[in-house]
């Protein structure tokens, strides 16, 4: 009886698991047709600006990203790069490197990181391999709201603290428990709140200088960086992307659905293109 329960509930997750990709693969065509439409909008505004001498107008755009763009950058430690928008994990000798292409408040990477992330952890601290993390915002414009930069900013308060602080966060913000519906409220948005999954993890909890970064927006100009970052890579089209020396993963850029639900799946997509 348990046996024919257990193949049911698999059954269940998979058809789960295709809605959830149906639902992502229409919501990244939505964000390209949007994408088109700015640039068409941004190209009539700049026309309209030179036309009648209203250069005004641009400063009336997006006043958050502009306090982040003209912000000073600062580096959370333990990062490299001109801009420090390089985020890599684990042992520098690892012969392999695993890219993760996320987003903050990506439901299908939340998905991901509570059913792979506990391996990805223990593969790294193994020296499976080193991972390195490109982290978008792009759902900040498709949902509206500021949560995905807000908590990229919080990320770079963790790893100033270390790098362990940093997955261990990661983690618990893309855990059941704290990650947010993409459909109901902007919860990333509020620093309170991202300080309140910061106290479940041990090197944060009670941290003055991480809770005081978190509040002054101390990495939000380097939030911005990495976001650049992630557009300016071509694989970083859709959420959640693995990528493995190069070579993304999977049949698409989704990965599949065993890969992303399935940490057998997982692991033998890994395994089979591991240098030795």
């Amino acid at each position: 009886m348990s046996n024919r329960n257990n193949q049911a509930n698999k059954q269940a997750n998979k058809q789960a698991a295709r809605e959830r990709l149906r639902a992502e693969r229409e919501r990244q065509a939505k964000k390209d047709r949007l994408r088109r439409q700015l640039i068409v909008g941004g190209a009539i505004v700049g026309v309209l600006a030179i036309a009648g001498g209203i250069g005004v107008v641009v400063a009336n755009m997006g006043g958050d990203d502009a306090k982040a763009a003209t912000g000073p950058l600062v580096k959370p430690a333990n990062t490299s790069g001109a801009k420090g928008t390089e985020i890599i994990v684990g042992r520098p000798d690892a012969k392999n490197t695993l890219d993760f292409f996320e987003d903050p408040r990506c439901t299908y990477c939340a998905a991901f990181e509570q059913t792979v992330g506990a391996t990805v952890e223990k593969d790294i601290k193994a020296g499976k391999y080193k991972a390195s993390y490109y982290l978008g915002t792009f759902l900040d414009g498709n949902l509206q709201g500021t949560g995905s930069k807000n908590a990229l900013s919080a990320l770079g308060a963790a790893l100033n603290v270390s790098p362990d602080a940093f997955l261990k966060y990661k983690y618990a913000l893309y855990s059941k428990e704290f990650h947010p519906d993409e459909r109901g409220p902007d919860k990333f948005a509020g620093d309170n709140y991202l300080i309140k999954v910061a106290n479940t993890i041990p090197a944060l909890k009670g941290n003055v200088a991480f809770q005081k970064a978190v509040k002054d927006g101390t990495y939000d100009r380097w939030a911005q960086e990495v976001s650049n970052a992630f557009n300016s890579d071509e694989d970083g089209k859709n959420t959640p992307t693995i990528r493995l020396n190069g070579t993304v993963l999977g049949p698409d850029s989704l990965q599949g659905e065993d890969a992303l639900f399935s940490v057998a799946a997982f692991n033998s997509a890994v395994d089979k293109k591991l240098k030795k």
